[in-house]
């Protein structure tokens, strides 16, 4: 089941609460506003589908993110939770769940006891700072409801079968790793529309045959492989996106996923082999790569210009050779967490080496499209053990060669992929919620 606090991690922010409710914080006072100043605090900045946010949810998010030592500008997060938090009620009406006033509490008591407090003593230091027991409701509020909404749309799609279970072991198992043989399609909306890709999407992914699939690829793919029936290279489980790599652990041979809702656009893999190697591959904590934008979408100019930025290239630095004379707007460049990086262009990163490009992704409704460039990829940094990975996962405990798992170890990885699959369906959801939205900021 999906955790409420995905989005911020509160354990290690809660710990520093306390202390930091007694530091002085810019912008942070619990003293009432006057009254020219509260009548523009509730004013709406942002509306989403007609409903609206006000300056005083805004600030008082911000102010709840600040103190709760959130990893991000508070002010962006803030207006992007917000945004979501109204796309998330929306969907909780359309699939008819909601959550009383005993979850609402127990959901609270749940959040504080991270930081070993109980829900009062958190709210009591919350209101030092000048946060609303409202907003933390509803800060709470918000991830109870998204939970059910995912529970109840894409619970009964989520099941771990043994085979499942036997490649995640492999995949964790120290001094091996883990590839994969795939095949992709990616089919835009602005094609034939969402509608028609969608049920289209669902049509492939009951195809069983490499052929077929391939087939399909060549006839209605956007991605540079369409020509190659979408075959992709072999590639490490770990250089795939979060949001892929329990998707692809679930298939067997000619599989295919269930489609994947991207911005603008729908996914589908098919695995064609999958091998365990004597080499553990890496796990990276940081992509660093750069995005250029060509107006014109997928047309035939736009891609000409790309292919000839492509030819033009040979790093990141050379783009900003290219962008020379523009607005800053056109290129962006940065480093994050893979988990941070959207659905999309995560995909589309994967198969890339430092200084490849790829040009698959579009925004602004398919009128803009993105070259996007790898810079580099980042490893998580580990002590090396023989006796157990060094980022904590417990395999101390795993059985002998030949022996049977113990139940805890198996219910504890059966449940770690089925809340990933969960996962992973619920952030394709909400970016389909989102590209379907209409979202106004003041």
């Amino acid at each position: 089941m999906q955790e409420m606090t995905s989005m911020i991690h509160a354990k290690p922010i809660l710990r520093g609460l306390a202390l930091a409710l007694f530091l002085p914080l810019a912008g942070v006072t619990a003293s009432a506003p006057n009254m020219a100043a509260a009548q523009g605090l509730f004013d709406p900045v942002i509306k989403v589908n007609g409903a609206a946010v006000t300056r005083y949810e805004l600030d008082q998010r911000a102010k709840l993110l600040t103190l709760l030592r959130a990893p991000a500008d508070p002010a962006k997060l803030a207006r992007q939770q917000l945004i979501e938090d109204r796309l998330k009620a929306e969907a909780a009406i359309a699939t008819g769940v909601s959550i009383d006033d005993a979850q609402l509490r127990a959901g609270m008591e749940q959040f504080a006891a991270q930081g070993s407090l109980d829900a009062d003593q958190l709210l009591a230091l919350l209101a030092r700072g000048g946060v609303s027991e409202e907003t933390f409701r509803e800060f709470v509020r918000s991830g109870l409801i998204w939970r059910e909404v995912t529970q109840a749309r894409f619970g009964p799609r989520v099941s771990v079968s043994e085979e499942d279970l036997e490649r995640a072991r492999a995949a964790i198992t120290d001094g091996t790793g883990v590839r994969v043989l795939l095949s992709e399609i990616i089919i835009p909306f602005e094609v034939e529309g969402e509608e028609a890709a969608m049920a289209r999407a669902r049509r492939i992914s009951e195809l069983t045959s490499t052929a077929a699939f391939s087939a399909q690829a060549r006839q209605v793919s956007a991605t540079r492989t369409r020509d190659a029936g979408g075959q992709l290279p072999w590639q490490p489980i770990t250089q795939l996106p979060p949001v892929l790599r329990p998707l692809v652990l679930g298939l067997a041979p000619g599989e295919v996923t269930d489609p994947l809702p991207l911005q603008g656009a729908v996914a589908l893999f098919q695995m064609r082999d999958i091998q365990e190697t004597d080499v553990a591959t890496p796990d990276y904590a940081a992509i660093e790569y750069a995005a250029y934008y060509i107006p014109g979408g997928r047309s035939a100019d736009a891609i000409a210009r790309a292919a000839q930025i492509d030819a033009q290239t040979d790093t990141c630095d050379d783009l900003y050779g290219i962008a020379k004379g523009q607005p800053e707007s056109v290129l962006e460049r940065g480093t994050k967490a893979p988990g941070e990086i959207p659905d999309d262009i995560a995909i589309s990163l994967s198969r890339l080496d430092p200084g490849e490009v790829s040009y698959d992704v579009t925004r602004a409704g398919g009128q803009t499209l993105v070259l996007l460039m790898m810079c580099g990829r980042s490893q998580t940094i580990t002590a090396e053990t023989p006796e157990a990975p060094a980022d904590g996962t417990a395999i101390d405990a795993a059985p002998a060669e030949g022996a049977a798992a113990a139940p805890d170890e198996t219910a504890q990885l059966s449940a770690q992929i089925a809340n990933r699959r969960l996962e992973s369906f619920a952030n394709g959801y909400l970016e389909q919620l989102r590209s379907e939205a209409r979202i106004i900021e003041y």
